[in-house]
């Protein structure tokens, strides 16, 4: 999903990850999330002529997903996403909410995920991701010179 994330959102991504995942795969996810997320923050420094909004829709096969972003410095995350298994490949579903509170927390976005339907639980996550990369491409495009708050500061 992360080749996905880097690919759609146009971003150079390359994560090396060390943790304990013989006790479970949480704790990685997580600060793959928080990296991430820092990364971001770090990369869009004061935000000056970002668009900072953007919502898109994102259809994989019978899946529908709807993201939508505002780099605001206001972390806070909607995930309105429901899944049938446990697993998708060799990660917990429940992961997948946790890297993108993470992400939230550390990159001070306000992020809503919203899967709108589907069957079939991997297209559904590989939807959300596909949808959350192109929302962060998008709302991080330069558009002006002037940051995009009415308090001249983000």
């Amino acid at each position: 999903m992360l080749t996905l994330m880097s690919f759609h959102g146009k971003f150079d991504l390359k994560v090396i990850c060390k943790g304990d995942t013989y006790v479970d795969d949480h704790h990685s996810v997580e600060d793959i999330g928080i990296a991430i997320g820092e990364a971001f923050k770090n990369a869009l420094g004061d935000k000056k002529g970002i668009r900072r909004y953007s919502n898109i829709y994102i259809p994989m096969d019978e899946s529908l997903s709807m993201v939508a972003i505002d780099i605001s410095n206001r972390p806070y995350l909607v995930f309105n996403a429901k899944f049938d298994t446990q697993m998708i490949g060799s990660m917990s579903t429940q992961c997948f909410k946790e890297f993108f509170r993470a992400f939230v927390n550390e990159s001070r976005v306000t992020l809503h995920i919203n899967l709108l339907y589907g069957e079939n639980d991997h297209h559904k996550i590989e939807s959300i991701f596909k949808a959350f990369a192109r929302a962060l491409k998008e709302g991080s495009e330069i558009v002006s010179n002037e940051i995009a708050s009415s308090k001249g500061v983000l």
